[in-house]
């Protein structure tokens, strides 16, 4: 016998493991639950776990009956299935439009006579509108004219409306506020950048290698901001792990990654400040991108959250660029703050202005003295030597090449949308007190600071907020900017250019199910006409939805609904396999969608 079946074990075994009494109250709370039974069943089933019920009601024939729809949840704490359905939609959407050969702009049709007659109208009574101004009249009857104008030009807008033409011809409102304008010139602090006209095209270049093969390759991007102190990493390079600014090596799962290495001097206020302002500088860094570059750059990406909590974003980029233009323009891309200064407060949280009915306004709460405006605020911004609040910067950025069909295009393409199905802070969620601490300061920074013109912080700096009301509480505003799960970062998770792929998701979802048709009948070659004739019979115009009532009589309970729906799901399922393998020399399994996958 060797020395290590000597050494005693302290790990009980499965027999040693002393279970709880037949019958017990403990026995009985470790059977599984029924409903997470059928959850559980739902989900490998890619079921809906939460379908609306709808009572549709045909027109022609008159017959109702309750049908039901998936919530199209897109986080999967709400629904795994719907939301995984989701995210491989969104694979699909970057997988056709990363390496096109071919344009997918759609030229639109040129208006007819019928429209341009109506457009026609329209501009003449824009012109007597304005001619109205000048026109020798009293003041009531200007104002009776003009009713009866814009009474016309409604009506016309709403003819408008019906014809085929996209858009509208003017804004909904008139403001006749004069519109505040700031200079475009550039910092002096921020490096020049080349620009180019902008080039229609959306494709990139194409390169011919040594054996005649054309390489089409694309890029991809990752956007950080920039370093608001030293923090616990784990830096890898290759096997060898490089030491931490502390100077220690870190392990991958290590308690203070991502954790300031001294928080004292960490910059809470300016990284909560940029992950406020973290979408108006992506926008501006695409803007940057097809001026330097000289033609319309199409991306698709998300947005996440880096372990320090900072956005950072990923994209799919069609085309390349050169690494030393994306790296100057990264440089190069900022976005001004033109807000009143909220450098340092004024008042505290817990002694804020109060509100006066009388002068309708916040007022001092020793001298009585209304606070300036929203207006009076900005008109101060007016002068020469005035300067924005906050300028908002990017930081590093990493680029790489992407050669079509690939291991690392498909690998790439997963990695971008790795966490969409997730809360923005369920990633980088924080588990030892470190995290926490952080976590907590850095939320707690962004709780007085202002997200907005209308936020109730501003009365903290002094400033009455934009459309001021009474019960405006400071620290307490309700924007998402202020909520734990967002940390900031409000703007859209995926981001997809106009011009990606030339579809949009419910031309993904009706490309998948005329594939499926397609299994089902057989084969390719009657695919138009089925989907015709299904147009044909489920018109958008025969049926009318309205929302049904769980409590409704004709409703079933949730759960009966979920069994019949799994059961519907397994035998669909069964179907297709085996109209897929019947038809398995007509239809290829590589041309399967890939958002019917799984």
């Amino acid at each position: 016998m060797s020395q290590l079946e000597l050494i005693p074990t302290t790990t009980p075994t499965t027999d040693t493991v002393e279970r709880p009494r037949p019958g017990s109250r403990a026995d009985r709370l470790r059977k599984p639950l029924a409903k997470d039974a059928l959850k559980q069943l739902a989900e490998q089933n890619g079921v809906c776990v939460r379908p609306l019920a709808l009572r549709r009601t045909d027109i022609a024939t008159g017959v109702t009956e309750v049908v039901e729809v998936p919530c199209g949840a897109t986080l999967a704490v709400k629904c795994k299935p719907c939301a995984e359905r989701g995210r491989r939609l969104r694979i699909q959407q970057i997988r056709e439009g990363w390496h096109l050969t071919d344009e997918p702009a759609v030229r639109p049709d040129e208006p007819g006579e019928d429209v341009l007659a109506l457009v026609r109208v329209r501009a003449h009574l824009e012109f007597e509108r304005e001619a109205v101004q000048y026109q020798p009249m009293t003041p009531d009857e200007r104002v009776a004219h003009l009713a009866e104008i814009d009474a016309a030009i409604a009506e016309l807008d709403e003819a408008l409306a019906e014809t085929s033409l996209r858009g509208h011809l003017t804004p909904k409102d008139r403001d006749d506020r004069p519109r505040r304008k700031r200079s475009t010139r550039r910092r002096q602090d921020s490096p020049d950048l080349p620009r180019l006209p902008v080039d229609p095209r959306t494709v990139g270049r194409a390169y011919s290698g040594k054996t005649g093969k054309t390489h089409r390759p694309s890029m991809l991007v990752t956007l950080t901001l920039g370093s608001h102190g030293p923090v616990h990493s784990h830096l890898r390079r290759g096997p060898y792990v490089a030491p931490c600014e502390c100077g220690q090596r870190h392990g991958p799962y290590d308690d203070v990654l991502g954790t300031p290495v001294d928080p004292t001097t960490y910059d809470y206020r300016r990284a909560a400040l940029d992950a406020i302002h973290f979408a108006r500088v992506l926008d501006r860094w695409w803007q940057n991108v097809r001026r330097a570059a000289g033609w319309n750059v199409q991306y698709a990406g998300a947005v996440e959250l880096q372990r320090r909590l900072a956005p950072h974003a990923h994209f799919a980029i069609r085309g390349t660029l050169p690494r030393r233009l994306l790296k100057q323009i990264a440089a190069a891309t900022y976005h001004q703050v033109w807000w009143p200064a909220f450098n340092e407060p004024v008042y505290r949280v817990d002694k804020p202005p109060v509100w006066d009915v009388d002068q309708q306004a916040y007022v001092d709460p020793k001298t009585r003295e209304p606070l300036p405006t929203w207006g009076e605020a900005l008109d101060a911004l007016e002068e020469p030597n005035a300067r924005p609040a906050y300028v908002a910067r990017l930081g590093r950025i990493d680029a790489r090449g992407i050669e079509q069909g690939t291991k690392d295009a498909e690998r790439s393409i997963r990695y971008v949308t790795k966490y969409v199905t997730k809360d923005l802070t369920d990633q980088a969620k924080p588990r030892t007190d470190a995290q926490k601490a952080h976590f907590d300061r850095l939320h707690a920074e962004l709780s007085v600071l202002p997200c907005s013109p209308t936020c109730a912080n501003w009365l903290l700096y002094g400033v009455q907020p934009d459309g001021v009301k009474a019960g405006l509480t400071p620290g307490r505003c309700t924007g998402k900017v202020h909520q734990r799960s967002t940390l900031g970062f409000t703007g859209r998770r995926v981001l997809v250019s106009r011009q990606w792929s030339g579809k949009t998701l419910a031309d993904h979802r009706a490309d998948n199910r005329a594939w499926v048709r397609a299994i089902l009948a057989g084969g390719m070659a009657d695919t138009e006409e089925h989907d015709q004739a299904a147009d044909e019979a489920d018109g958008p115009n025969r049926y009318r939805f309205e929302l049904a009532r769980p409590e409704d009589p004709d409703v079933p309970p949730l759960e009966h609904r979920l069994l019949r729906a799994i059961s519907t799901r397994i035998r669909w399922r069964a179907d297709l396999d085996n109209a897929r393998q019947r038809t398995a020399g007509a239809v290829s399994a590589t041309d399967r969608p890939t958002a019917l996958a799984a």
